[in-house]
């Protein structure tokens, strides 16, 4: 069985914002190997549009950028979305009963099935087992939350300094 995991940057006052929190170079190659690790990736559609830039190979890439978008091209993907009519090369659409569909695919697949997108990891928070928080020393004061929803209690179970500044916090449900 696979464990589902919600992962993403985070500032100190608990937004996300992928154009303020870029990562240095050690988080980036970590986030590398992380997905070379991943089983697969489940998306909601705005999330899936950001990540779709890595389906393009781009002049001015560096070794590691293409390196990322390599092994994120090479993982399987399910896009979570009512509106979108298709969907890029190795991704399936998941249109409806989106909590049964991600129930199967943790009982089908084995290994680490990333979820992307706060409101998508509100949606599924039941069937969540990990939240790795890479939080950042920075303060943006608005935006959207990573917790798009109330949670129930967490247990903190590893801490990690990554790079120069960001700390990850991996929490798992009581």
């Amino acid at each position: 069985m696979a464990k589902l995991v919600f992962a993403l940057n985070q500032s100190l006052d608990g937004y996300v914002d992928d154009m303020t929190l870029e990562p240095d170079p050690v988080l980036f190659r970590h986030f590398i190997d992380d997905m070379r690790a991943m089983s697969g990736c489940i998306y909601g559609r705005r999330m899936y549009e950001l990540m779709r830039y890595w389906d393009d190979e781009r002049p001015d890439w560096d070794n590691a950028e293409r390196d990322f978008a390599a092994a994120w091209r090479s993982r399987p993907k399910w896009v979570v979305s009512r509106t979108l009519e298709q969907v890029g090369p190795n991704a399936r659409l998941i249109r409806d009963d989106v909590e049964a569909t991600v129930r199967n695919l943790k009982a089908q697949r084995v290994g680490t099935l990333e979820v992307a997108g706060p409101e998508l990891a509100a949606s599924l928070s039941p069937l969540i087992d990990e939240y790795r928080l890479y939080l950042h020393p920075v303060v943006i004061g608005s935006g959207k939350p990573f917790f798009a929803a109330p949670r129930p209690p967490l247990r903190l179970v590893a801490n990690e300094r990554i790079g120069e500044s960001v700390v990850r916090l991996v929490y798992v449900p009581r």
